[in-house]
């Protein structure tokens, strides 16, 4: 198991600088290279018209620079809308585990959570919530324990459908309530983007986070 971390990459205002200062010199170049041209076929002789060869040539040039142009202002938008996150980070996210305090996809399959009792704790809840935020189980555990098993059940003790679920631990000090913290849940990480400098992934069932809600990471089964 491994702590999520981030890769060290150029400060993206540089990048952005560099790329617009390349960008500017390319389109100045591809605008005089057209005016050239035009004043070319302008001013050439009648008699001697230009090569019709070399016409193409100048032409398949033209073209050239032209798509330089149009590929350096496209990395220089991806560049900018991914700041200082590199591809290869967001492709290593695909396919990992990671540990956060989300909805979980349950498919028939027992779960892991991780809660921290409160240390004075004498008693421990586990309550799990459906995706509508309805209780439909709840469960005594041991105030000492940080790790927990949970089977699908209802309070009933009959298996709950697929889908998705949530869980939280109160904590209770001589019949009072301490503190009811979120419980986390391991998930398959199925895509990974950024938005305003952010990585955000997607998880099975379709929960979204941000990378830096995610507080452990291991290899996916």
């Amino acid at each position: 198991m491994i702590s999520a971390t981030n890769s060290a990459a150029q400060p993206a205002s540089q990048q952005q600088t560099t790329q617009q200062s390349k960008s500017s010199g390319l389109t100045s170049d591809f605008e005089t290279f057209l005016l050239m041209l035009t004043t070319q076929a302008r001013n050439q002789d009648p008699l001697k018209p230009l090569d019709s060869s070399e016409y193409a040539s100048q032409l398949a040039q033209f073209s050239m620079v032209e798509q330089q142009v149009q590929t350096n202002d496209m990395l220089a938008t991806l560049t900018q809308a991914m700041g200082s996150v590199k591809l290869e980070e967001l492709s290593n996210w695909v396919g990992m585990d990671v540990r956060s305090a989300s909805a979980f996809q349950f498919d028939n399959t027992p779960v892991e959570i991780f809660a921290n009792p409160e240390d004075t704790a004498d008693k421990a809840v586990l309550v799990i919530k459906d995706a509508e935020g309805t209780v439909i189980d709840r469960i005594s555990v041991s105030a000492t324990e940080k790790e927990f098993t949970w089977a699908g059940m209802d309070e009933s003790g009959n298996p709950l459908p697929s889908g998705n679920y949530s869980a939280s631990l109160e904590s209770y000090k001589d019949g009072k309530l301490l503190s009811d913290k979120p419980a986390s849940v391991y998930s398959r990480v199925v895509e990974a983007q950024v938005s305003e400098g952010t990585i955000i992934l997607k998880l099975e069932g379709g929960t979204v986070i941000s990378a830096r809600d995610v507080t452990a990471v291991r290899a996916g089964a």
